[in-house]
């Protein structure tokens, strides 16, 4: 009996010895100091138009705090069908990228539209498009366009 409690005991003792002491210092975690909110006011209603020779480019949209755009766009250029209905889409830093849904010789289409806000005037964009799924897109947003013939100047917003 003697014999089986010093082995155990010496056994007791060599796990005792061999395992490790670990000691878990604590992790300092600095934060960083808040970034500064970049708040983006509401913009409220921003209207736009071109007139040249006749035609007539009409746009007013609204910009609320997440830069998400609501608006009515109207195309009536000469020779062509008046183009008018409703523009949703967002403002991707100085440019405006939506969806313009519109009736034309009663039918409706979906063309994505993209504006540049340069010094109180958009300009529109021109690309490649391609259509899928009843719309037609901009095939790369990178390789647009925007030719100053149309440029959209800031007017008064007409009360309806």
């Amino acid at each position: 009996m003697k014999k089986v409690l010093a082995i155990t005991t010496l056994v007791l003792i060599v796990l005792i010895s061999c395992k490790k002491a670990t000691t878990t210092e604590p992790v300092q975690i600095t934060p960083s100091p808040p970034k500064e909110a970049e708040i983006a006011e509401p913009a409220g209603n921003q209207c736009y138009a071109w007139n040249s020779k006749g035609s007539v480019i009409e746009l007013s949209f609204n910009v609320n705090s997440h830069q998400e755009v609501n608006g009515k766009l109207t195309y009536n250029l000469v020779g062509k069908d008046k183009n008018e209905g409703t523009l949703i889409g967002n403002m991707k830093g100085d440019t405006l990228i939506g969806d313009y849904t519109f009736m034309s010789e009663g039918v409706s289409s979906v063309r994505e539209v993209a504006f540049l806000q340069n010094e109180g005037t958009l300009i529109e964009g021109y690309g490649d498009v391609v259509q899928a799924n009843d719309k037609v897109s901009f095939k790369d947003k990178t390789k647009l366009k925007f030719d100053q013939k149309n440029t959209l100047t800031r007017v008064d917003c007409k009360v309806e």
